[in-house]
């Protein structure tokens, strides 16, 4: 699994501009706190590989996967512990926000104070994202 700031990461497939070339159909990791986005480590070698491409040719515009199977989505899901197939991202803020609390259960048992903190800015984070969410907003392509 990935993380990112102490935050797990959440998949998607969505576009992503690299070199002045814009890659659509990339399966991508987004981190829900800071809002990271990378590639997922399952495919960075092609993605790097089709960026070269599309500088040598002078291309701006192309496309990673013309077909995603569940297979290859069910490969790039063991990267991260959400992946977001359809428009419900509060489905997957809620799952976030269960995760750090059981964490953060955890950390006062272990009475890891540090831990606790980091948590507890996850949450007050992940919670402002929710508040958002609920009102319009949804995942895009990055």
């Amino acid at each position: 699994m990935s993380y990112c700031c102490g935050a797990s990461m959440i998949g998607f497939i969505g576009s992503l501009r690299k070199q002045q070339v814009l890659v659509h159909h990339v399966p991508l990791l987004y981190c829900p706190v800071c809002h990271d986005v990378s590639v997922n480590p399952s495919v960075r070698d092609e993605f790097e590989l089709v960026v070269e491409h599309a500088n040598q040719d002078r291309v701006k515009e192309v496309t990673l996967r013309d077909e995603i199977t569940p297979d290859m989505i069910n490969e790039w899901r063991t990267v991260c512990v959400s992946f977001q197939e359809d428009d419900d991202f509060l489905a997957i803020l809620y799952e976030q926000i269960d995760s750090a609390l059981d964490l953060l259960r955890v950390a006062k048992i272990i009475q890891d104070k540090k831990w606790s903190e980091e948590l507890k800015f996850r949450l007050k984070v992940l919670t402002e994202r929710l508040k958002t969410s609920g009102r319009s907003e949804k995942m895009v392509d990055r």
